[in-house]
């Protein structure tokens, strides 16, 4: 496959996820989210379109700079597994924050897809390093998304 349409389709796989999630991110004023004690540190709504947009596009790239070294290797088949495990954790933690309006069961599922983002990073670094460099601003993004998970759950239970 042609390395420009498997980049676009890397990436675009990944925005459809992004895109899948924001069905349950209906945070407007008269929203449940919108309702909801949250910390002094929680981040504008705004913030979150454009930095998700940008960590999703990152995933992309890190995704394929995996696949065109191809799928006959067991560690990129392996690597590739747990990507797409982060990919549904990612997924799942939006139905259940926002959809569901737990924060308690997303904050619980918000550490499984931290420690898959770690796993994929620690699958992608012997492969291609700049691979799971790209994927550095996104564990931290969780990082900071897991706190302010957790402290919407304590200050609202």
């Amino acid at each position: 496959m042609n390395n420009t349409l498997l980049l676009a389709i890397c990436i675009i796989a990944c925005l459809v996820i992004g895109f899948l999630g924001s069905f349950f991110t209906v945070t407007g004023p008269d929203s449940w989210y919108a309702s909801i004690k949250k910390p002094s540190f929680n981040p504008p709504n705004w913030i979150f379109g454009p930095v998700w947009t940008l960590l999703y596009i990152l995933m992309g790239i890190s995704l394929f700079l995996i696949l065109k070294q191809g799928l006959a290797t067991p560690m990129v088949k392996t690597a590739v597994l747990i990507f797409g495990a982060q990919l549904v954790l990612n997924l799942l933690w939006s139905g259940l924050f926002f959809g569901l309006q737990s924060p308690l069961f997303a904050a619980m599922e918000i550490v499984l897809l931290w420690v898959f983002i770690l796993l994929t990073i620690l699958y992608f670094y012997p492969l291609s390093k700049p691979a799971a460099f790209l994927l550095v601003p996104y564990i931290l993004w969780v990082s900071f998304a897991a706190i302010l998970n957790i402290s919407i759950y304590l200050l609202n239970r």
